[in-house]
């Protein structure tokens, strides 16, 4: 069954991620971050839903990691477009997406199946790419402002060197898969 609390989850931090966008270009930090946060619960819920209620489609396989994606690129991009984060960050994390995407336009191509199951430095990464976001927003709340230029700093480097790695990882993987599919083909 294709419609379940999972999938909703999914399709509603989709649906949240303009009001996050918005929020972030009218200054309302402490809005943005609390549509942040409620995005993360619900990807922490459908996680949680799936496993215990036996509820894993196809479609949610491909549809949380899509929502994922949605929000943190969103939330990425804005960031830096508003100068609150370092534009090469974004294009780190933009880049590893694109790469992500386009190994599986080759696959689709080339008629390779993937399984759609994010690796432990993926979701390392994802962590690191949340705390960073969640940190950053919570760190230009003028109410909450907490100075912490130095936390900021190494969530960037972190999150930078976890994307890095990530998407050499998935670039790696996507080679043996494209090799073992050209020698099994002849």
């Amino acid at each position: 069954m294709a419609v379940n609390i999972p999938n909703i989850l999914s399709l509603s931090r989709i649906l949240l991620t303009p009001l996050f966008v918005i929020c972030l270009q009218r200054g309302m930090f402490s809005v943005a971050l609390l549509v942040f946060a409620v995005a993360g619960v619900s990807d922490a819920l459908d996680g949680l839903f799936a496993r215990c209620f036996n509820q894993k489609t196809v479609l949610g396989a491909y549809l949380d990691p899509i929502a994922d994606k949605i929000l943190l690129m969103s939330a990425f991009v804005s960031l830096a477009v508003l100068k609150i984060i370092p534009g090469w960050l974004a294009v780190i994390v933009i880049s590893r997406d694109i790469v992500i995407v386009a190994g599986f336009a080759v696959s689709e191509i080339t008629n390779i199946n993937i399984e759609v199951r994010p690796s432990f430095v993926s979701k390392c990464t994802t962590l690191a790419q949340v705390l960073t976001v969640f940190f950053t927003l919570l760190n230009s709340e003028p109410l909450i402002y907490m100075k912490a230029e130095l936390i900021e700093k190494i969530l960037y480097w972190l999150t930078a060197c976890l994307t890095i790695i990530s998407g050499l990882h998935y670039i790696y993987i996507g080679m043996n898969l494209l090799q073992n599919a050209n020698h099994s083909s002849k």
